[in-house]
């Protein structure tokens, strides 16, 4: 595919995204078509598939912005069709997802199809179908493992840690994260970040915030319960602390965005020697930091890692336990301001390897304030999905 063609494909879906209700009628246009050919892979599907149309489109653009960098684009389309297994999606259901997709995008345009978008899209399908069947074709591990919940601790009205014991180690890496699918919503999986790392008894913890008005996450707040059986699938994500590079590293989290960080600093507090850590933890309300203890205390055992707490507000609101997100004994006040702002504020972080998690509001205004701040962008990393 030739620059301008690229340019175009890229011009035309940020069209689409930026359309009211864009996304949604692309994404019911392409599962038409596809379960057209064959209807049968509607029962590979949840019921309400309301969440599909930000994931593919999110997907979608995760490859066009990556195209330069093919390797890269190539990896994230085989993890995703790895990740699709728990589904029961094999590798020849992706020539037929190719050519939905590009049917779909036919009849999104109507008229204002043209033989350059066709030229263009036809490229760009035919990678994103091959190189998902090569992921699924070349991976031969089990789909999901099932795993019960052991521990259930709400730590604020909206927010509970769970403990689940697997029955066998899961391979993921402190970083990833993994889809999980609970009893009350069945087969309706979502993403969740491994609060610890991966050991040998197949231990493994979640922390989960509910959504308002959404399916899976009230469910396991509110309703799950010591001896449920949960299937976790294959881990996907990227975030990891280059140790080769020689760099000092910034890592950069809210809410329950946490956890990828709070992973991979438990399992580097294992290791001998480690490059200097500033973690900035932030939330909207003091309560918001409700591992701020276990964080400090582990800063206290390895000087290599320095916290920092940020909160928006100076107290939490009513409804909030009043005791919670206090500072530490010994540890530095908070600061208080937005995160972003506050981290930019000690400068631009350049020399470092840098890791956001969080809510996609709160990594995309982030990355806004280190990229104003004159961080080169190629240093922040973030999951796609």
């Amino acid at each position: 595919m030739d620059a301008r063609s690229l340019a175009l494909v890229r011009a035309d879906f940020r069209g689409v995204s930026e359309t009211p209700g864009g996304p949604e009628r692309l994404i019911s246009a392409f599962y038409g078509h596809l379960f057209a050919q064959d209807p049968r892979l509607r029962e590979l599907f949840p019921p309400a598939m309301d969440m599909q149309a930000k994931r593919i489109t999110t997907a979608v653009q995760f490859v066009l912005e990556h195209l330069e960098d093919f390797e890269r684009a190539q990896r994230f389309l085989e993890q995703l069709a790895r990740d699709h297994r728990k589904y029961g999606v094999e590798a020849d259901h992706y020539d037929m997802a190719g050519r939905a997709l590009l049917a779909a995008l036919r009849t999104y345009h109507g008229n204002r199809w043209t033989r350059e978008l066709d030229e263009g899209w036809r490229d760009i399908t035919l990678l994103i179908s091959a190189s998902m069947a090569i992921g699924a074709n070349e991976d031969t591990s089990q789909p999901y493992w099932d795993a019960t919940v052991v521990g259930h601790r709400r730590v604020l009205d909206d927010l509970a840690i769970v403990r689940l014991q697997a029955d066998g180690p899961i391979p993921f890496k402190a970083g990833q994260y993994v889809p999980v699918a609970v009893p009350q919503r069945p087969n309706m999986w979502r993403y969740f970040s491994p609060a610890i790392p991966a050991n040998p008894y197949g231990e493994i913890e979640f922390h989960v915030r509910r959504i308002s008005g959404g399916w899976v996450s009230p469910a396991i707040v509110n309703d799950t319960k010591v001896g449920d059986r949960w299937k976790i699938a294959g881990p996907l994500g990227g975030l990891h602390v280059d140790r080769e590079s020689g760099r000092d590293v910034l890592m950069i989290g809210s809410g329950t965005g946490i956890a990828p960080l709070r992973a991979q600093l438990i399992e580097m507090s294992q290791r001998g020697i480690n490059p200097r850590v500033h973690f900035f933890i932030g939330g909207r309300y003091p309560g918001d930091l409700y591992d701020v203890d276990n964080m400090w205390q582990l800063s206290q055992s390895n000087p290599w890692l320095t916290v920092v707490p940020v909160c928006e507000e100076h107290t939490n609101p009513w409804w909030y336990p009043q005791d919670s997100g206090q500072t530490p004994m010994g540890m530095p006040r908070r600061l208080v301001g937005n995160l972003g702002a506050v981290v930019t504020s000690f400068g631009a972080w350049s020399d470092r390897q840098i890791q956001i998690a969080g809510s996609p509001s709160m990594i995309a205004n982030t990355r806004y304030a280190l990229q104003r701040a004159g961080t080169p962008s190629e240093i922040v990393a973030a999951d796609p999905v």
